[in-house]
């Protein structure tokens, strides 16, 4: 290596380390006409720094391992990204309209699932908005199946289901007597139900409306277990229901597997019941509820819940939905207490189900529960006393195995298959490793300890390991969401972009290896699946699908079989997509028909997207290979409009357009 300075001899030969040996001959003997020495050094990367990038590094035409599924905050979308190259892969609209997927624009697939997204029950208006928060992706006997995925509104408490077969949103349901929902969305380990549980209490009025002041009497909140029909994946509102809860402001949750299977666990802060300066003391809510020196772990037993659910007698209609009432939730046994050190964030459960993981923003430690402590509290009534409501609080000793010091801010936490956990601080921009217990196979002396720290860039919120919030954890990769990123990139304006890192927990030591500016939109809370659990995605629909039902479509259009067809005022276009033409090409109304087109793509070859759009009439629709779609507009305006296809798709695509004529 004779004539390279210290540094890039260091970096070449890291760099030729960490790919291989075989090939350090052909790496170092072109530092001189640029060989990745050299590259790097020129660069000004550290060693650690040109390893990092070639863990995260996915060649041209290579796949990714992992895609990981993160939330796209008040965005209302959701985005799938490769891990661990971070590379943006697919942007998926849920709860908002989006032009270049055509969702939302007047093609009824995407109007259908948004307008039954709304409610009267709520509000008059058709909402065009959400706040995608916590995505859940559909498992198997505790593993990830790719079949489905789920995500909440936060702000308006609804849940999307997003199909994996072609990855586009399929059902909006509008959850009943629920405001806002930050609870995530937690699949059970057969997706028998997923969970959403409320953040702020309503009033459980015929109204909806109750004064401040008589909160405790009114306000509830609400868990909600939404039953999953096992061929499509959409929920049922017929056999799903609700469980009353108190009104503290519930927070996030998670759902058990193998040994505490059957149970569900929400945190909860805002025992106090603050209202904010409406309260009696007259102090901000975030004061208020800040004086208990400890909340409620909210336990409840989902199995033997939906038994009561199902039982004449046992729930109460309500907005549709059949309500387990919190009477009938404490005297049936299905909701518990356990104290939680004040204001927690996170509450995770291990891969094999035996441990309860909960940050408290305001403790250093975390709090880990036992199940079968907790089943035996629950046994024994080993309660120390009962809240304002009735609900039953087990005894903070009798259930919590160990409390651990990490840092400044704990929130969330996820897993590997070693028995460590990795918890997220907020305060510190810090991920903390520590171990769990004996059941997780941690050896009795080495049990509940941290054992490492890693910064991160800045504050960071919610993490993902890889397959961590599953049976299946493999503890490969984590994913910190950071939700600033300050000065990590260049300013472009006063809005930063949230922050991706990319943490390596191969090794003894934690390492942040890559990270990714995220420009559209905060994600949340994220979970990462293997890729070759995907493999039921589709390429192309067979031709003349209903992209909603997978089903033929009663509008699917065969060549030959274009036509035009009127009744009325109402005007039908039978319309065939395929490159480079619409036909018909040339559609002529009358002023004030409604006119309906139904477009059906030929297209058989993987990718062949078409698009269809007409200036004037905000309609606009993506047209995958072998899908139908029908878009309504009412023709107000006399004229000559040109609609074209909105997506390149062959040497002719300039020339793919056609003619809408409304005479007078």
């Amino acid at each position: 290596m004779r004539g390279l300075n210290g540094r890039a001899a260091l970096v070449a030969i890291a760099v030729a380390a960490l790919i291989g040996g075989t090939i350090l001959g052909r790496v170092t003997s072109g530092l001189g006409g640029g060989g990745l020495g050299e590259i790097a050094a020129s660069r000004g990367l550290t060693a650690d720094e040109a390893a990092g990038a070639l863990k995260s590094f996915v060649a041209p035409g290579k796949y990714d391992e992992y895609v990981l599924l993160a939330s796209g905050g008040h965005s209302g979308q959701v985005h799938f990204v490769g891990i661990p190259s971070l590379r943006l892969l697919k942007t998926v609209p849920v709860f908002t309209p989006e032009s270049w997927a055509g969702y939302g624009q007047k093609a009824d697939s995407g109007e259908a699932v948004l307008r039954g997204g709304s409610s009267t029950a709520k509000n008059n208006e058709q909402l065009t908005w959400g706040d995608t928060h916590h995505p859940a992706l559909s498992e198997t006997n505790g593993t990830y199946d790719g079949r489905w995925a789920y995500i909440n509104d936060r702000a308006n408490g609804r849940l999307a289901m997003i199909d994996l077969r072609d990855f586009k949103t399929k059902q909006i349901i509008d959850l009943p007597n629920m405001g806002t929902s930050h609870g995530g969305v937690f699949a059970t380990p057969n997706t028998e139900y997923v969970h959403v549980s409320s953040m702020q209490p309503v009033p459980q009025t015929p109204n909806g409306y109750a004064p401040l002041e008589q909160y405790a009497e009114h306000f509830r909140g609400m868990s909600a277990w939404i039953a999953i029909d096992p061929a499509t994946g959409r929920g049922d509102v017929a056999r799903s229901f609700q469980i009353e809860l108190p009104p503290y402001t519930q927070d996030l949750g998670d759902v058990g597997k193998k040994a505490s299977a059957g149970f569900g666990f929400i945190n909860s802060y805002n025992t106090e019941m603050s209202v904010g300066t409406a309260d009696r003391e007259g102090k901000p809510l975030e004061v208020g509820a800040a004086k208990n020196d400890y909340d409620f772990l909210h336990i409840i037993d989902w199995q033997k819940a939906q038994t009561v659910a199902a039982t004449a007698g046992k729930t109460v209609l309500r907005n549709g939905m059949r309500v387990i009432t919190l009477q009938t939730a404490i005297d049936d046994g299905l909701l518990y207490f356990a104290p939680e050190p004040r204001s927690p964030h996170g509450v995770d459960v291990s891969p094999d189900g035996n441990y309860i993981v909960v940050g408290g923003k305001l403790d250093p430690h975390a709090t880990i529960y036992d199940i079968d402590m907790i089943k035996k509290a629950i046994a024994d009534r080993n309660f120390s006393g009962r809240d304002r409501f009735g609900v039953p609080i087990l005894k903070f000793e009798a259930v919590v195995a160990a409390q651990v010091e990490l840092g400044a801010g704990p929130l969330h936490t996820q897993f590997d298959n070693k028995g460590n956990a990795f918890t997220s601080l907020f305060l510190e921009s810090a991920v903390a490793k520590f171990t769990l217990g004996p059941k997780a196979g941690v050896a009795a002396g080495n049990a509940f300890k941290l054992v490492d720290k890693v910064d991160a860039h800045y504050n960071i919120g919610h993490l993902a390991t890889t397959e961590g919030d599953t049976v299946s954890a493999d503890g490969k990769y984590l994913v910190a969401l950071n939700k600033w990123s300050i000065d990590r990139y260049p300013t472009l304006g006063t809005l930063k972009p949230q922050n991706m890192q990319l943490i390596d927990l191969s090794g003894e030591k934690m390492k942040v290896v890559a990270e990714a500016p995220v420009g559209y939109g905060e994600p949340h809370y994220a979970q990462i699946i293997k890729l070759d659990r995907l493999a039921k995605s589709l390429q192309v629909y067979p031709v003349g699908t209903d992209p909603l039902t997978f089903r033929p479509s009663t509008h699917a259009t065969a060549l030959g079989r274009q036509r035009i067809e009127r009744s009325g005022t109402t005007v039908d276009v039978y319309m065939t997509v395929m490159r480079s033409h619409f036909a018909p090409d040339v559609v002529r109304v009358k002023k004030g028909d409604t006119v309906r087109f139904h477009l059906t793509s030929v297209e058989t070859t993987a990718d062949a997207t078409h698009g269809f759009a007409i200036p004037g009439y905000n309609a606009q629709v993506s047209l995958d290979p072998g899908e139908v779609v029908s878009i309504e507009i009412k023709a107000n305006t006399v004229g000559t409009f040109s609609f074209y296809c909105t997506e390149f798709c062959s040497a002719l695509h300039l020339e793919m357009q056609g003619w809408l004529l409304v005479e007078p």
